[in-house]
């Protein structure tokens, strides 16, 4: 049985290299496989003041969960502590920025194009391989040409492109934007077959079938967890698989695995269900 379990004290917080502006701490909570189709990374991200990202697009699934503080996207809304969104690939958003501290919670995977998700190690590497040739502000990367002109690219577009090797391409978007998700508008719905467990069902996206949503148990309830999803307890404590889950604690779930919690104190919890990719695709992306 596939199930990893995470507590987040766990994990150090550390500095991040990143295309963007400003100072950027994350905790790298869960990822996938590199090469994948269905390749992830799981991370809880600290933003200051002084972070800046222009509006512009990835060719990448991402949901972000906001923890603390507020974030802007400008035009496209602003996220509160308890606000979801779901970024699908290729529909742009932003520009981000932030007037305080901000934590926030995000999952970025390989959309249903296929395209997949390059990690943060290929990235690291390509932004040092960059810089030796131009620089990085303001969320955009800058060279000079062999003909002695001014190359200005988005620095998300310039790091996929010095990874895989050749132009970036958007998948015709499937949403015209990003979508805000608030959970206090929604109601908790019993799960059938399962006394004092309910569900905020927050939307199924793509013919991939993504989910998003948050699970709640009562005291002493149990329920079964299934893959490919990731968990993230808002709070209360309990157990998965003899594991010990509290606050912040990561789980997932890999697809085909299935996994017990139980709450020993009543549980709250965010899921998110990653694109279903079916096996025959999945050997032929490899």
């Amino acid at each position: 049985m596939s199930v990893t379990v995470v507590p987040i004290e766990t994990v150090p917080e550390i500095e991040k290299i990143h295309p963007r502006q400003g100072k950027f701490l994350f905790r790298r909570l869960l990822k996938g496989e590199d090469g994948s189709p269905n390749n992830f990374t799981f991370e809880m991200s600290r933003t200051y003041a002084d972070f800046y990202s222009p509006r512009h697009r990835h060719n990448f699934d991402q949901f972000r969960f906001q923890l603390e503080g507020d974030f802007s996207f400008s035009r496209d809304g602003k996220s509160k502590p308890g606000t979801l969104i779901y970024h699908p690939e290729s529909a742009p958003y932003g520009p981000q920025s932030s007037d305080e501290e901000a934590v926030v919670l995000v999952l970025q995977f390989g959309g249903a194009s296929g395209n997949g998700y390059v990690s943060s190690t290929e990235q690291k590497a390509a932004i040092e391989e960059l810089e030796k040739h131009g620089t990085f502000a303001n969320g955009a990367y800058t060279r000079i040409d062999e003909n002695g002109k001014k190359v200005n690219k988005d620095a998300f577009e310039a790091v996929w492109e010095q990874v895989n090797g050749r132009p970036i391409n958007y998948a015709k978007p499937r949403y015209q934007g990003p979508i805000f998700m608030h959970q206090d508008s929604y109601s908790w719905v019993p799960v059938d077959g399962n006394p004092g467990v309910s569900q905020k069902l927050m939307g199924v996206f793509t013919e991939r079938r993504t989910e998003a949503g948050f699970l709640r148990l009562e005291a002493g309830a149990s329920c079964e967890l299934s893959g490919p999803k990731l968990y993230f307890v808002t709070s209360g404590a309990g157990s998965v698989s003899d594991a010990a889950v509290a606050k912040h604690t990561s789980i997932h779930v890999e697809a085909g695995d299935r996994a017990t919690i139980t709450a020993m104190e009543p549980i709250e919890m965010l899921f998110l269900g990653l694109p279903n990719f079916e096996e025959k695709e999945l050997r032929k992306a490899a």
